[in-house]
């Protein structure tokens, strides 16, 4: 076989081989708004919902890679001291940045964020959208907001905004 033959071979092989992103990013853009956040600690198994009940929140995917999310719990009263405001610290996840889809994640290069440790670094999640319906699952990791709790995931879900 000619070198030509074979290099047409192999990069027909490695196109076929590629998965499809260009259908999972128009499956995921768009505007989704907050359905539930819970979060799952590993030493025990336990669930909670350390921004209540019925949070706020949203996040948006845009057709040019950019992803904004922002989430704040339910509850939340305008701060009057510096305490107070410090507090409200612990109540709010909000970042944006770039993303890019790998299979069944969205990876998030993060330019701007609550937590300035977050600045500059990938953030990973799962997700799995079905029809109007995302479900988003973190890795395991310590989260900001309550590292008193140890190595925690978040599980999410968002529906698509109307």
């Amino acid at each position: 076989m000619s070198k030509l033959k074979l290099l047409f071979v192999l990069f027909l092989f490695v196109t076929a081989a590629q998965p499809v992103f260009a259908e999972d990013r128009a499956q995921i853009q768009g505007v989704w708004k907050l359905v539930s956040y819970e979060v799952e600690i590993q030493a025990t198994g336990q669930k909670e919902f350390p921004m209540g009940q019925n949070p706020s929140g949203y996040v948006i995917f845009t057709p040019e890679g950019r992803v904004m999310f922002i989430l704040t719990a339910e509850g939340r009263k305008p701060a009057k001291t510096a305490e107070e405001r410090a507090n409200l610290l612990s109540t709010v996840i909000a970042y944006t940045g770039t993303y890019r889809l790998e299979e069944d994640k969205w990876i998030t290069k993060v330019e701007v964020a609550w937590n300035p440790d977050w600045i500059g670094t990938e953030q990973k999640r799962s997700f799995k959208v079905d029809q109007s319906h995302l479900q988003v699952l973190t890795p395991w990791r310590v989260m900001p907001n309550w590292p008193d709790k140890g190595m925690t995931r978040s599980i999410i879900s968002f529906e698509r905004a109307k």
